[in-house]
Protein backbone atom coordinates (compact mmCIF):
# COMPACT_ATOMS: atom_id res chain seq x y z
CA UNK A 1 0.00 0.00 0.00
CA UNK A 2 1.18 3.39 -0.87
CA UNK A 3 1.16 6.51 1.58
CA UNK A 4 -0.46 9.64 0.66
CA UNK A 5 -0.09 12.78 2.05
CA UNK A 6 -3.13 14.39 3.50
CA UNK A 7 -3.59 17.90 3.60
CA UNK A 8 -3.24 18.20 7.66
CA UNK A 9 -0.31 15.40 7.68
CA UNK A 10 3.43 16.90 8.66
CA UNK A 11 6.02 16.74 6.19
CA UNK A 12 9.47 15.61 7.62
CA UNK A 13 12.18 16.89 6.11
CA UNK A 14 15.94 16.52 6.64
CA UNK A 15 17.25 18.77 9.36
CA UNK A 16 19.48 21.45 8.63
CA UNK A 17 21.20 21.30 11.70
CA UNK A 18 24.31 19.99 12.39
CA UNK A 19 26.21 19.54 15.36
CA UNK A 20 30.00 20.30 14.70
CA UNK A 21 31.16 19.97 18.23
CA UNK A 22 31.81 17.01 20.60
CA UNK A 23 30.64 19.54 23.06
CA UNK A 24 27.00 20.57 22.97
CA UNK A 25 26.85 24.06 23.88
CA UNK A 26 23.88 24.74 26.19
CA UNK A 27 21.87 27.04 24.33
CA UNK A 28 21.98 25.18 21.26
CA UNK A 29 18.47 23.62 22.01
CA UNK A 30 16.93 27.33 21.24
CA UNK A 31 18.55 26.68 17.67
CA UNK A 32 15.92 25.99 15.07
CA UNK A 33 15.23 26.46 11.11
CA UNK A 34 12.42 28.37 11.73
CA UNK A 35 14.35 30.64 14.19
CA UNK A 36 16.79 31.27 11.48
CA UNK A 37 14.43 31.90 8.79
CA UNK A 38 12.85 34.91 10.54
CA UNK A 39 16.56 36.36 11.57
CA UNK A 40 17.35 35.88 8.34
CA UNK A 41 14.33 36.48 6.72
CA UNK A 42 14.97 33.50 4.47
CA UNK A 43 11.85 30.42 3.49
CA UNK A 44 13.02 27.20 4.33
CA UNK A 45 13.92 26.27 1.58
CA UNK A 46 16.94 28.97 1.22
CA UNK A 47 18.83 27.87 4.26
CA UNK A 48 21.28 25.05 3.09
CA UNK A 49 23.19 24.65 6.50
CA UNK A 50 23.15 25.63 10.16
CA UNK A 51 25.94 24.32 11.72
CA UNK A 52 26.30 24.16 15.35
CA UNK A 53 29.67 24.78 17.00
CA UNK A 54 30.96 24.94 20.03
CA UNK A 55 30.92 28.97 20.72
CA UNK A 56 29.24 29.80 17.78
CA UNK A 57 26.68 29.36 14.78
CA UNK A 58 27.24 28.82 11.21
CA UNK A 59 24.25 29.95 8.75
CA UNK A 60 24.53 29.08 5.40
CA UNK A 61 22.14 29.41 3.42
CA UNK A 62 20.86 31.54 0.14
CA UNK A 63 22.72 35.00 0.34
CA UNK A 64 23.76 34.84 4.03
CA UNK A 65 26.90 33.35 5.12
CA UNK A 66 27.01 34.11 9.01
CA UNK A 67 28.29 33.68 12.32
CA UNK A 68 26.05 34.21 15.13
CA UNK A 69 25.94 33.99 18.52
CA UNK A 70 23.94 31.59 20.57
CA UNK A 71 22.55 34.36 22.53
CA UNK A 72 20.85 35.78 20.28
CA UNK A 73 18.17 32.61 19.50
CA UNK A 74 15.71 32.83 21.85
CA UNK A 75 14.17 30.33 23.87
CA UNK A 76 11.55 28.17 22.23
CA UNK A 77 8.51 25.69 23.35
CA UNK A 78 9.53 22.47 21.97
CA UNK A 79 12.67 22.37 24.26
CA UNK A 80 13.64 22.30 28.27
CA UNK A 81 12.69 26.11 29.44
CA UNK A 82 15.14 28.20 29.96
CA UNK A 83 17.34 28.56 33.23
CA UNK A 84 18.87 30.55 35.49
CA UNK A 85 22.54 29.49 33.77
CA UNK A 86 20.98 30.14 30.22
CA UNK A 87 19.94 34.16 31.77
CA UNK A 88 23.67 34.28 32.75
CA UNK A 89 25.01 32.97 29.48
CA UNK A 90 22.66 35.65 27.78
CA UNK A 91 23.56 38.51 29.48
CA UNK A 92 27.08 37.92 29.35
CA UNK A 93 27.05 37.82 25.71
CA UNK A 94 24.96 41.06 25.25
CA UNK A 95 26.99 43.01 27.53
CA UNK A 96 30.34 41.73 25.44
CA UNK A 97 29.01 42.85 22.52
CA UNK A 98 26.52 45.89 22.85
CA UNK A 99 26.98 46.55 26.17
CA UNK A 100 23.70 46.16 27.04
CA UNK A 101 21.78 43.45 29.55
CA UNK A 102 18.75 43.13 27.55
CA UNK A 103 17.89 40.96 25.04
CA UNK A 104 18.33 41.79 21.10
CA UNK A 105 15.33 43.46 19.20
CA UNK A 106 15.18 40.28 17.02
CA UNK A 107 13.54 38.49 20.37
CA UNK A 108 10.58 41.14 20.06
CA UNK A 109 9.97 40.12 16.30
CA UNK A 110 10.36 36.49 16.88
CA UNK A 111 7.64 36.19 20.09
CA UNK A 112 5.61 38.55 18.41
CA UNK A 113 5.82 36.23 14.87
CA UNK A 114 4.93 33.54 17.28
CA UNK A 115 1.79 34.85 18.70
CA UNK A 116 0.67 35.54 15.57
CA UNK A 117 1.04 32.13 13.94
CA UNK A 118 0.31 30.18 16.90
CA UNK A 119 -1.69 27.58 15.71
CA UNK A 120 -4.20 27.15 18.41
CA UNK A 121 -5.40 28.83 21.80
CA UNK A 122 -3.60 26.72 23.98
CA UNK A 123 -0.28 27.34 21.59
CA UNK A 124 -0.89 31.14 22.02
CA UNK A 125 -0.28 31.03 25.88
CA UNK A 126 2.19 28.71 25.74
CA UNK A 127 3.71 31.00 23.84
CA UNK A 128 2.91 33.77 26.39
CA UNK A 129 4.04 31.63 29.39
CA UNK A 130 7.20 31.82 28.01
CA UNK A 131 7.56 34.83 27.25
CA UNK A 132 6.51 35.39 30.97
CA UNK A 133 9.56 33.09 31.93
CA UNK A 134 12.02 35.66 29.82
CA UNK A 135 10.88 38.67 30.34
CA UNK A 136 13.19 40.39 32.86
CA UNK A 137 15.71 39.37 29.66
CA UNK A 138 13.48 41.36 27.58
CA UNK A 139 13.73 45.67 27.82
CA UNK A 140 10.26 47.08 29.37
CA UNK A 141 9.34 48.87 25.93
CA UNK A 142 9.72 45.71 24.31
CA UNK A 143 7.66 44.11 26.66
CA UNK A 144 5.19 46.01 26.66
CA UNK A 145 4.71 45.76 22.78
CA UNK A 146 4.89 41.83 23.50
CA UNK A 147 1.77 42.28 25.55
CA UNK A 148 0.03 44.39 22.80
CA UNK A 149 0.53 41.74 20.03
CA UNK A 150 -0.74 38.95 22.74
CA UNK A 151 -4.38 40.61 23.78
CA UNK A 152 -4.55 40.97 20.28
CA UNK A 153 -3.72 37.95 18.86
CA UNK A 154 -5.85 36.38 22.18
CA UNK A 155 -8.84 38.65 20.78
CA UNK A 156 -8.82 37.23 17.22
CA UNK A 157 -9.08 33.30 19.26
CA UNK A 158 -12.00 34.20 21.77
CA UNK A 159 -13.78 35.75 18.36
CA UNK A 160 -13.19 32.49 16.92
CA UNK A 161 -14.72 30.64 19.45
Amino acid sequence: MIATLTPNAPIITESKILHKSAILHPLARFVSEQTVALMFNLQLEQIYQIQCWRYVVYVHGQGISQFVSYADFPAILEVEPPKAQDFVRWRQRWYRSRRSQKAPEFWTKFYSFQFHYAASCKQLYQWGELVGLVKTAIAPSAIERLRQAYREEQEIWDNRN
